[in-house]
């Protein structure tokens, strides 16, 4: 069968309308409402964290109908919902509800650690909060029915040789021409749908008001920022709608809230420098209704649907078996996306990278060194896709200086500040993965760059790769996000044009409520965030760091994001 075959098949509705419902769920909770516009499913999870009950719930908030034909699972949307065990079972009962966005090509499933974390935090204290994670509306799009048959192989087989999991086929991943519907999803309905979604499970907007916690991760800081300053209903004189009276307050990770993706990168115009006229949110928005501009962010290396996809099918056998030979490199079919991004995440050098040799079927590697290659700092190059998870082990290591030289990095915010490192051994012996809390034990080898720098050590690693494989295989909702739209980072980058600003209702609203901003130590904003925003800093955190940290560190303290949320939490005022 032609192992292209995911590239030409047409999303089907059907198959997107079971994708909430497979893999970890059980039996419906008694949350469905009677009207059929809510259902809530719990969740089975191999957490080590204790005390927390999770469900994904599912509320029908219908487009309207200008957006145009799309499937049925897109006039829904989903979110994960954390509690306390102990704590009452309806939402409108719990002290606090932490609300939060996802960041750029992120999905619910990456809070999973630090919503279960800063849920058994607070209570440890005495307090029975919730954690919502929130998926965008386009993670309808998703078939996580490979990732949830819980075996590597179905998973590969599913997803490339068209055979069936469930009794269900993989219909292909959507092209931009099936997409028309999202030409429209951006900054304005990405907020009406958090709106919607409150206003749904907490009708009364006093309790939200006392209540509610709203925040996110990345760019979630910024579409907090335009959640808090919008109007709902076309009255800017009635302020019960305005989107700072929905929350007691704001909560930033790794972000800030604002109305600006410049305080996310110093990568990133805040506009395009064209007139003030509307003219560049115009050209923009006539390329995403034609379809000449692709309607999702997208491109041919890292950052696609099958790439997102693969990282789920890593995550599985690192969850399965952890130290077992990894078998996936060689599982996988051969095509452009794979082996690009093979040679991109494991070449070398940039040699290495244009002869294809080594490459990483030239290695012996454990589950868990593949995911580690794939998402740790001293390995991956892009910043935002960064965890701390531990480091390579038993065999030679070194520098790789592909895409960017260890010791020349002049753009943190792209490569991160963690030193590249990769195996050197081809056809040698098994490299395993050393998790983060036995980095600097005293069998640790203690790898070197070249100029004699440590790759490493206890302060900077933070999150355990086993919850990270849990969290990418494990969850009814993805870890990351395979179809990202494009008109949600061009709006904010378009943030001066009249159709943007008009949107910023209340702009008084970024600061009506108490904030807390906990960043990253190493980070996309390390030390480029004002002090008067009095930040926590977690000191040696990646990006997703603030997400993915073990609730146990290295030094034997507690995990600072989920303990800060939890204090926030009992007391934002």
């Amino acid at each position: 069968m032609d192992m292209n075959l995911a590239y030409r098949g047409k999303w089907r509705g059907a198959a997107l309308a079971v994708l909430l419902t497979a893999g970890t769920l059980t039996a419906a909770a008694p949350g469905a409402r009677a009207d059929g516009a809510r259902t809530e499913t719990p969740v089975e999870s191999t957490s080590p964290v204790t005390g927390v009950t999770e469900s994904v719930v599912r509320v029908k908030v219908p487009l309207p109908e200008s957006a145009g034909p799309r499937p049925a699972a897109c006039d829904w949307l989903s979110y994960l919902r954390y509690r306390s065990a102990e704590g009452p079972a309806e939402s409108a009962g719990a002290d606090r509800i932490l609300v939060a966005q996802p960041g750029i090509l992120e999905g619910a499933g990456a809070f999973d650690s630090v919503a279960r974390n800063t849920v058994a935090r607070a209570a440890e204290r005495g307090a029975h909060i919730e954690f919502w994670a929130l998926d965008r509306r386009s993670n309808c799009l998703e078939d996580r029915t490979g990732i949830a048959s819980g075996d590597q192989h179905s998973a590969v087989d599913y997803y490339y040789r068209g055979k069936q999991v469930d009794g269900r086929t993989f219909g292909g991943y959507a092209d931009n021409g099936e997409l028309g519907w999202m030409a429209k999803l951006g900054i304005e309905q990405t907020v009406r749908d958090q709106y919607g979604l409150l206003t749904a499970e907490l009708p009364d907007q006093g309790q939200r008001k006392r209540k509610v916690l709203c925040g996110g991760h990345s760019l979630g800081g910024v579409v907090t920022g335009y959640f808090a300053a919008a109007d709902f209903d076309g009255n800017p004189g009635t302020t019960a709608d305005a989107g700072y009276n929905q929350c007691a307050g704001y909560f930033a990770l790794d972000t800030t809230v604002s109305t600006s993706l410049a305080d996310l990168s110093g990568n990133l115009p805040d506009d395009t420098n064209l007139p003030d006229i509307g003219l560049g949110y115009g050209v923009v928005q006539a390329g995403l209704d034609s379809g000449l501009l692709s309607r999702t962010l997208s491109a041919p290396v890292l950052l696609n649907p099958e790439t997102m996809t693969l990282l789920g099918i890593a995550g599985l056998g690192a969850l399965k078996d952890l130290d077992g030979e990894a078998d996936l490199p060689g599982y996988l079919p051969s095509n452009l996306n794979i082996e690009a991004t093979n040679r991109f995440l494991f070449a070398k050098d940039t040699a290495a990278f244009l002869s294809g040799s080594p490459s990483v079927k030239d290695f012996r590697l454990t589950n868990g060194a593949v995911l580690g290659a794939l998402l740790d700092d001293n390995s991956v190059p892009l910043a935002f896709l960064q965890t701390s998870v531990g480091f390579f082990d038993g065999g030679p290591i070194a520098d790789k200086s592909f895409p960017v030289a260890n010791g020349g990095v002049g753009q943190p915010g792209l490569y991160g500040t963690a030193y590249k490192a990769i195996p050197d051994r081809p056809q040698g012996p098994l490299y395993t993965w050393r998790d983060y809390d036995r980095v600097g034990d005293p069998d640790d080898p203690g790898y070197r760059s070249a100029d004699g720098t440590p790759f490493t050590g206890a302060g900077e690693e933070v999150t355990d790769i086993r919850q990270l494989a849990r969290s990418l295989a494990e969850q009814p909702l993805d870890f990351t996000e395979q179809y990202f739209p494009t008109k949600l980072v061009t709006d904010i980058q378009l943030s001066t044009s009249p159709q943007v600003k008009k949107l910023v209702v209340h702009p008084g609203g970024l600061t009506a409520n108490p904030v807390l901003t906990v960043l990253a130590g190493e980070g996309l904003l390390a030390g480029r965030v004002p002090p008067e925003l009095r930040p926590v800093v977690a000191d040696g955190y990646q990006h997703l760091d603030v997400l993915t940290a073990a609730p146990a560190q290295n030094d034997g303290g507690p995990e600072i994001v989920s303990t800060s949320l939890a204090g926030f939490a009992r007391s934002p005022r």
